[in-house]
């Protein structure tokens, strides 16, 4: 079966023309201009504001032109993730998606289910000739994966709608009414190079086969960071052996739990088969530390080319050090939300070579004077060694309104659907709404979805099912909509 085959076929058929166009995060030209298009095509006022999000605005169907006017939300923008030995490029190349029984998954990359089904939800919406709605706004927001500056550049008097719908969570039995903010820290420096000793070999150390998955709602999970593994072996190596690093090259995205890392390192040619033990050993010791969380955990070295200089030993040790030090995971629970993590940090990124070093982090919040102290104490631990330390990037959290009108509404319509009740709560993932209402204050939100897992990793899947189940709560939801 083709994916357009599936049920709803206006859904999907327009997830797989998305899917056919290249829209990493900063580099959304082409999916704006496929959204305005699309917008064009069907004769519907369509305009794209002054930073790339594009707003497309439907009248009411008869006899629904009295209800309050609706925007519908969902960002354009994909997180780009792919296993090492994927040959595939985001660039210029289309999603390869495959239906695996009631899951429709990618072909080792990322699938953008988040949040391609939101933007082909809305897309089918807005195409439909025969679902009764209320008056639609459409807002496709870009680049909400890396710094969420399309919500934050929607200037105000641009919407009318007084309720939001945002169509980017990944639970069908969940409903959000807030979620964290966060604030990137990146640190950078230089260091001392020395020349390669005699009498040393050079080895690629690696390690691979992390789950990895979504910096907010996987947090909690316990799952391998491959930076911290990786400083882990190189932290307990530099007690036992006469080694150097050349250079150091862990994960990608700050949204992204780091699942790979890869380590050039020259160790005195004396204890080569020492080093070799070591790690031999050190898979062991971590498989059983992972074994539910990362299952596929592997580590290995393998020879590569003796490269020309490497870190001094005092730079070296400060920068194990460093990273050792730098938190990871839950800073702290939320005391008054069940469950919820209130704060946290994903070490997400670790680049050293050639005398220049850059580590990336995004620490959440739902509390923001909380989210800047552990962003303080990122910025303290690589202040001792001589970084440089920025903050940037930073964007609110979403507080929760539970007695807002939209949130009965669906709470009592999902009841009534499906005999249970709806969990009603906040998230630690970004979403965009908490930003969208510093300039429509008054407007309503709530965000809901269908079951996506592994969001941010090539292990991304959407459930079938689910998305049936989710459209047809959307399609009711619309003709529940008050008057305005």
């Amino acid at each position: 079966m083709n994916i357009q085959d599936l049920q709803p076929k206006a859904l999907w058929k327009n997830f797989a023309d998305l899917n056919a166009v290249p829209r990493a995060s900063k580099k959304e030209e082409r999916v704006i201009e496929f959204a305005k298009q699309f917008g064009e095509g069907l004769g519907l006022p369509t305009q794209v504001d002054a930073v790339g999000n594009v707003i497309i605005k439907k009248p009411a169907t008869p006899g629904m032109e009295d209800r309050t006017t609706v925007v519908l939300q969902s960002h354009l923008d994909m997180v780009h993730q792919k296993n090492a030995d994927t040959n595939f490029d985001f660039d210029t190349e289309g999603i390869k998606m495959l239906i695996d029984g009631d899951w429709v998954k990618a072909d080792g990359t990322t699938l953008g289910a988040d949040n391609g089904i939101g933007v082909a939800t809305i897309m089918a919406l807005l195409e439909s000739t025969d679902i009764p709605h209320p008056p639609l706004e459409a807002l496709f927001t870009i680049d909400e994966e890396t710094g969420m500056t399309g919500a934050m550049g929607l200037v105000g008097g641009l919407l009318e709608g007084s309720i939001m719908l945002n169509l980017d969570t990944e639970d069908d039995d969940e409903l959000t009414i807030g979620c964290a903010g966060g604030i990137d820290v990146t640190a950078t420096g230089t260091y001392e190079t020395i020349p390669t000793p005699a009498g040393y070999t050079a080895y690629k150390l690696t390690v691979k086969g992390l789950t990895g998955g979504h910096s907010g709602m996987d947090i909690h999970k316990g799952r391998g960071n491959a930076n911290k593994l990786m400083n882990r072996l190189l932290y307990h190596m530099n007690q036992q052996f006469d080694f150097h690093i050349a250079a150091i090259d862990g994960g990608s995205l700050r949204n992204a739990i780091p699942r790979e890392s890869f380590a050039t390192i020259v160790i005195n040619s004396n204890d080569a088969k020492k080093e070799q033990a070591f790690v031999a050993e050190w898979q062991d010791i971590l498989k059983k530390e992972y074994q539910t969380t990362d299952p596929d955990l592997q580590l290995s070295l393998s020879a590569c080319d003796l490269p020309s200089h490497v870190c001094s030993t005092a730079f070296q040790k400060q920068f194990i050090a460093s990273v050792y030090a730098c938190p990871n995971g839950i800073y702290r629970m939320s005391p008054d939300i069940e469950d919820l993590v209130q704060t946290s940090n994903n070490l997400a990124r670790v680049l050293l070579k050639e005398g220049a070093y850059k580590v990336l982090c995004l620490t959440r919040g739902s509390v923001d004077s909380e989210k800047l102290d552990e962003a303080n104490a990122i910025v303290n631990t690589f202040e001792l060694i001589g970084a440089t330390v920025a903050l940037s990037g930073a964007y609110p959290g979403w507080a929760p309104n539970p007695t807002a009108k939209i949130v009965t509404i669906m709470s009592d319509l999902y009841q009534e659907l499906y005999q249970e009740e709806a969990h009603v709560y906040a998230c630690h993932a970004g979403l965009e709404c908490g930003i969208l209402g510093n300039n429509y204050p008054d407007m309503e939100m709530i965000s809901f979805g269908p079951n996506i897992r592994g969001a941010h990793s090539p292990d991304e899947k959407v459930q079938i099912s689910s998305v049936q189940k989710f459209w047809a709560y959307l399609l009711e939801t619309l003709k529940r909509i008050p008057k305005a």
